[in-house]
């Protein structure tokens, strides 16, 4: 149902990204989802196509690590050269999300759980770090993104998704779907 409620808003953010940039509309990549078996993941677009991912890696390394300041945001580097203009309105808006619905119809994401990590992050995860992985699948939305977003540490983060992992429930889960829209609209801590 929400891939044709949102179908006509695919469509004008699809004419977003082709209309600014060049390259495909969405972007894939391999994640780790429950009990760490590897999937497809989808968003669209938000980065020129002819960016270097070892700048990522090296982010990702430095902040699990507790080399980089929390503020540049956990998961997106703040002002981050290899983002779209368009890209960052899809980002601060969280529209680049949406494509992930797909991956909630496949079976390998939810709609609320831990975000789930790209292989290279797992590998430098500390061992506490990997239950928010292993034990239940990833979700589009989740306690990191309802309480804190980019504004968190990792550790922060990790402690969040355990949290969860350890009360999910479906009243859990509706207490965070419900509060989703409310993050998403105040953009608090989005990049």
């Amino acid at each position: 149902i929400a891939l044709v409620v949102f179908s006509p808003l695919f469509l004008l953010i699809s004419a977003g990204i082709k209309l600014t940039s060049s390259g495909p509309i969405l972007f894939r990549q391999k994640r780790l989802g429950k009990n760490g078996v590897e999937f497809t993941f989808f968003k669209f677009r938000s980065m020129y196509i002819a960016n270097d991912a070892q700048i990522h890696r090296q982010y990702i390394k430095n902040l699990i690590g507790g080399g980089t300041n929390s503020a540049g945001g956990i998961y997106k580097i703040q002002n981050d050269p290899r983002v779209t203009p368009f890209g960052h309105f899809l980002r601060v808006s969280s529209l680049d999300e949406l494509p992930q619905f797909i991956n909630v119809l496949t079976g390998k994401m939810s709609l609320v759980g831990p975000r789930p990590p790209i292989p290279y992050e797992f590998d430098v995860y500390k061992l506490w770090h990997r239950r928010r992985v292993l034990e239940v699948k990833p979700g589009i939305t989740g306690v990191w993104q309802v309480h804190g977003r980019s504004r968190t540490t990792f550790d922060e983060m990790v402690r969040m998704d355990l949290r969860y992992v350890r009360e999910r429930s479906l009243w859990y889960d509706l207490k965070i779907l419900l509060k989703t829209p409310f993050a998403v609209i105040s953009r608090e801590g989005a990049y």
